[in-house]
């Protein structure tokens, strides 16, 4: 989603495609467990503007939306201008680039992203909201269904640039998560829907549970990622103008959550139990590690923080890739973070 930030006519200048290190001081020490900690269980290793302000093959490189870890290693990276990006997992650096659309070949607000077990993409787009399957060259190959209350009025209850923002699968491969970013009409605001999709045997997605989780006040959520245990990892982000970003990374688990699809409004007061969660940093927490912003920030490593991946785990431990989406806006900076989160 774009979030509103102010307009500048400056040109940033443009950045080679290099390794993700870290600025200033913060080179010597990015790989030493607990430097630069943000939290008890979160710290920063280093972030990268290496792609700020970067065309590939005539396709501006930004406006990223999601990131997934692809079947060779290398990353995916999609924008919400209908761009998939692979870029090299080590250098970041732009590799290939494929263009996606809806049925009509119209463009999509793109946001979710996940690679299926069969090297297809799965693409949520938050105009309808839709869900869609797409081949490694962009064709769609499949369409998954959505409530009806989940759609943009007046054929649904969500509000426009207010739905499917997070797309994640369960571990297992066989349940797809979606968050909405925020609250349906008729819900209490601050509290959105996780819907889900259980995988057919025939290689399809039918509806599933669905689950309601509380964000923070005036915050919705971007992204979620799905643990190797089965928890999610959340984000939560908000914006204010002359002041900047708020993004919160949290710990939440719907395995004890009620299943909310046939609950109409949703209250925090009708027996329904939502998905717990727990805070593990504020972002605006972490050092800064040289960054620079080009606009007010209470840190100025912060910037619109969107997409997450997680790049490798162990003994619940994970290495956590964010971005910031830019809205190919001059006060505004594509950025790469690299963190370390241990969940147990």
């Amino acid at each position: 989603m774009r979030l509103r930030t102010v307009l500048a006519t400056a040109t940033a200048g443009l950045a080679a495609a290099t390794c993700l290190t870290a600025a200033g001081p913060a080179t010597a020490h990015a790989n030493v467990p607990g430097r630069h900690a943000c939290s008890p269980v979160v710290s920063i290793d280093r972030f990268s503007d290496a792609l700020d302000k970067t065309t590939y093959e005539g396709t501006f490189v930004g406006n990223f939306s999601a990131l997934a870890v692809d079947r060779d290693g290398s990353l995916a990276a999609l924008s919400d201008r209908s761009s998939l990006f692979g870029l090299s997992g080590r250098t970041l650096a732009p590799k290939a680039v494929v263009p996606l659309a809806d049925e009509s070949g119209a463009a999509l607000d793109s946001e979710g992203l996940v690679v299926d077990r069969d090297g297809s993409y799965l693409v949520s787009s938050e105009t309808e909201p839709s869900v869609r399957r797409y081949s490694r060259d962009g064709k769609i190959l499949d369409r998954l269904p959505v409530p009806d209350a989940l759609r943009v009025a007046p054929a649904g209850r969500a509000v426009s640039n207010g739905t499917f923002e997070g797309l994640t699968l369960l571990p297992g491969g066989r349940t797809l998560l979606a968050s909405m970013e925020y609250a349906l009409s008729g819900d209490t605001a601050g509290i959105v829907r996780f819907q889900t999709w259980r995988k057919t045997r025939g290689g399809h997605f039918e509806l599933g549970r669905q689950y309601a989780y509380r964000a923070d006040t005036g915050l919705g959520v971007p992204e979620v990622q799905a643990t190797p245990d089965g928890r999610l990892l959340v984000l939560e982000r908000g914006f204010t103008a002359g002041v900047g970003n708020t993004v919160r990374l949290y710990l939440a688990d719907p395995r004890r959550a009620t299943d909310t699809a046939r609950v109409e409004n949703l209250t925090g007061q009708d027996g329904v139990r939502l998905v717990g969660k727990t805070l593990l940093a504020d972002i605006a927490a972490c050092p800064s590690l040289g960054a620079t912003a080009k606009q007010p920030q209470p840190n100025p490593l912060l910037d619109n923080i969107e997409g997450m991946a997680i790049t490798g785990h162990s003994r619940g431990r994970l290495k956590v890739l964010l971005v910031s989406d830019d809205n190919q806006n001059a006060v505004q900076t594509t950025r790469f973070y690299q963190l370390r989160v241990r969940i147990a």
